[in-house]
């Protein structure tokens, strides 16, 4: 079983939890662009990723398929070092305290080809 942490999300940082299939085609982009890009978290069972961004800067996304995880919200995370095709585990993990620049981060999840995406799964 692997290592597990408690994070209290809201404490400096945000989440914003996307699918997994949007969520890796956006950080494609993301990567793909340059941009700022903090720890990012594959969910396996749950198929999801969860972005840190900077506190309060996802509030107003109703129009995107995205839920804005802040203060009262906790992330149970693997260790550093797990990676698990099943669980998941670590895509991003700076070394230094960078979150996701959340300007590019809603930009990718506009995206045409993350639009699409979203029509293909009929989201």
């Amino acid at each position: 079983m692997p290592s597990l942490r408690l994070l209290r999300v809201g404490d400096g940082w945000d989440l914003v939890r996307t699918s997994a299939d949007i969520g890796f085609l956006a950080l494609a982009h993301l990567r793909a662009t340059g941009a700022a890009i903090g720890p990012v978290l594959y969910d396996g069972p749950n198929e999801r990723l969860y972005y840190a961004v900077g506190t309060g800067t996802a509030e107003r996304w109703g129009e995107l398929p995205v839920r804005h995880l802040s203060t009262n919200s906790w992330l149970v995370a693997p260790s550093l070092e797990q990676i698990d095709d099943w669980l998941g585990g670590w895509c991003e993990l700076p070394d230094d305290d960078t979150l996701t620049d959340a300007d590019a981060l809603h930009a990718a999840l506009q995206h045409p080809y993350v639009s699409a995406a979203l029509k293909e799964v009929g989201r």
